[in-house]
C-alpha cells in the first residue's frame, strides 16, 4: 500500500522544468508510482498507510553529488606543520597522502558517520566516493557500504589504486576494488542503494604496469574513477614517461566510457576534451575545492559545448550541492572579468541535468527526478519565494536564494532519514562526540609521518 507525501509545490527537475502547486507523491516500496494533485491523490488511494502534510513546502529531488572524498572528515581543523603548501602536489605531500595513512578502521567509520549526516542534513541523497586508507585497506569499501546502508543514503564506492606504496599495496587496492564490484554485482548485500567502480588515484602515481593489470583484470563493463589533470604535473608527468597527455594515456589503455569518472580536468586540451566527448566519459567538477587548492579553473563551459558530460562534485567538501552549483555559476565570471559567463541555466544543467544522468546510468533506473518508476529520493525545503517561482525562473531561485539549511526532510529509497530537522537514522550527537575523541590520535599518527618523512 503507497504512502503519500500531499500539499507541497512540487519540482520534479524532469524536462521540461514544471513548478506544480499543491501536488504530492505515492510512494511504494522504494520508488514513485504516482505524482498528481493533491486532491487526486487522496482519491486515488483512501487507504494510504502514512500522510505527510508538506504544508506547502517545496518538494524536490535529492542532490546528487558526483565526486567526493568521505576520508577527508579529520583534515577539518588540523594544522599542516610548518610552512604553507605552495601548491597543490605539495598539499598532497605534506597533507593528504600522510593523513591517508593515518586512518585506522575507526577514522573510516566515524568519517562515513559524519558525512553521512552531513550529506542528509543538506539534502544531498546520493555520494559517489572515492576513498583511501592504506592502513585500513583490505575491507573498507564494505565499511563505508555498511555505514551508509545504516544511515539510508544511496552510494557508489571506489578505493583508489596508487604505485605510492609500492607493488603489493596497489595489488591489495586492486582486489579490494574487484571483491567490493563482485560483491555488490553478484549477492547484493546492500540492496539497490550501493554501486561500485574501480578507483585509480591519478596518472601521475600510476605506471604503465599496474594500468595494464588493472584493465586486465577489471571486467568489461565495469567503470573506473579517477583524478584527471587536476595539476598541470600530471600532464607534465604522462608526457614526460609516456609522450601523451593523461586523457591519451587513460585511452590507450581502455579505461574511458560510458561508466568512467574524471575528476576535476582543469588542465586538459582540447584534444583531451574531444576524446572524453567521443568515449561518453563523465567529468566531475568541483570548483570550491580548486579554488582552495589554487589549481586553476575549469573550461566547463568548452567542454560542455564540445559534448562532454560535466557532473558537480565536492571533492571532500560539506555535501552542499546548492553552494557548489553557486560557485560553479560564479568562478567563471571572477576569472574571465565577464559576467557573461556561465550562464545559470548552463550551470543548472549540471548538477539537475548530468548528475542526474550519471546516477541514472549507474543505478540502472531514474535517479534525481520527480516521476513514476524513479527512485524515491526527495527533500522539502522551506522556501518561501519572495518573487514567483516559474519554470522559467527556477534556476535563478536555486542560484540566489537556496540554503541547505532550508531542507526540512530528506528520503531515500522512500525511507525518511530526515523529519522536521531531526535525523532518524543516526544519532549526530553521539557521532560527533567520538569524531571529536578519535581526532587527536589521527591527527598524532599524521604529525608522526610528516615529521618521519614518510609523506
Amino acid at each position: 500500500m503507497p504512502w503519500l507525501v500531499l500539499h507541497a509545490t512540487v519540482l520534479p527537475m524532469n524536462d521540461p522544468l514544471a513548478v506544480l502547486e499543491d501536488h504530492g507523491l505515492a510512494i511504494e516500496g522504494d520508488a514513485i508510482v504516482d505524482l498528481a494533485p493533491s486532491e487526486e491523490l487522496q482519491q486515488r488511494y483512501p487507504n494510504a498507510e502514512t500522510i505527510w502534510d508538506a504544508r506547502g513546502r517545496l518538494l524536490l529531488p535529492g542532490s546528487i553529488c558526483a565526486h567526493t572524498h568521505i576520508y577527508g572528515l579529520f583534515a577539518r581543523g588540523m594544522a599542516i606543520p610548518g610552512p604553507p603548501p605552495r601548491d597543490f602536489p605539495d598539499i598532497l605531500r605534506r597533507l593528504w597522502w600522510p593523513l591517508d595513512q593515518a586512518l585506522d578502521q575507526e577514522a573510516v567509520r566515524l568519517s562515513a558517520w559524519v558525512m553521512a549526516a552531513d550529506a542528509i542534513r543538506k539534502g544531498t541523497t546520493t555520494l559517489i566516493d572515492h576513498h583511501a586508507s592504506p592502513n585500513a585497506l583490505e575491507g573498507s569499501l564494505d565499511l563505508l557500504a555498511e555505514v551508509l546502508g545504516q544511515a539510508g543514503l544511496r552510494a557508489v564506492l571506489a578505493y583508489e589504486i596508487t604505485d605510492r606504496y609500492g607493488p603489493e599495496k596497489a595489488q591489495a587496492a586492486l582486489e579490494e576494488n574487484l571483491r567490493f564490484y563482485r560483491r555488490v554485482q553478484e549477492e547484493r548485500p546492500y540492496g539497490d542503494r550501493v554501486r561500485a567502480l574501480v578507483g585509480l588515484h591519478a596518472s601521475m602515481t600510476l605506471s604503465e604496469e599496474t594500468l595494464r593489470q588493472v584493465r586486465r583484470a577489471t571486467p568489461e563493463e565495469a567503470g573506473f574513477h579517477i583524478h584527471v589533470a587536476e595539476h598541470p604535473d600530471d600532464e607534465y608527468d604522462s608526457l614526460y614517461r609516456t609522450g601523451f597527455r593523461v586523457v591519451e594515456r587513460l585511452h590507450n589503455h581502455g579505461l574511458l566510457g560510458p561508466n568512467t569518472i574524471v575528476a576535476h580536468a582543469v588542465h586538459v586540451d582540447a584534444r583531451e576534451m574531444r576524446l572524453l566527448a567521443e568515449t561518453g566519459t563523465w567529468v566531475s567538477h568541483q570548483p570550491r575545492s580548486n579554488m582552495n587548492n589554487g589549481v586553476g579553473v575549469a573550461q566547463v563551459e568548452s567542454m560542455m559545448r564540445l559534448g562532454v558530460r560535466v557532473a558537480l562534485g565536492t571533492d571532500g567538501f560539506p555535501h552542499a550541492m546548492w553552494e557548489e552549483l553557486r560557485f560553479a555559476f560564479l568562478l567563471p565570471k571572477v576569472h574571465h572579468l565577464d559576467p557573461r559567463q556561465m550562464p545559470g541555466d548552463v550551470a543548472f544543467e549540471m548538477l539537475y541535468r548530468t548528475n542526474v544522468a550519471l546516477a541514472s546510468r549507474l543505478f540502472g533506473r531514474p535517479v534525481g527526478v520527480l516521476r513514476p518508476g524513479a527512485v524515491a529520493d526527495f527533500i522539502l525545503v522551506d522556501y518561501p519565494a519572495p518573487t514567483p517561482l516559474t519554470p522559467e525562473n527556477l534556476p535563478w531561485h536555486i542560484l540566489y536564494g537556496f540554503h541547505e539549511a532550508m531542507v526540512t526532510d530528506t528520503v531515500v529509497a522512500g525511507r525518511a532519514l530526515m523529519r522536521d530537522s531531526r535525523l532518524l537514522t543516526i544519532d549526530e550527537a553521539a557521532v560527533l562526540d567520538a569524531a571529536r575523541a578519535k581526532a587527536p590520535e589521527v591527527w598524532a599518527r599524521y604529525r608522526a609521518l610528516v615529521e618521519a618523512g614518510q609523506a
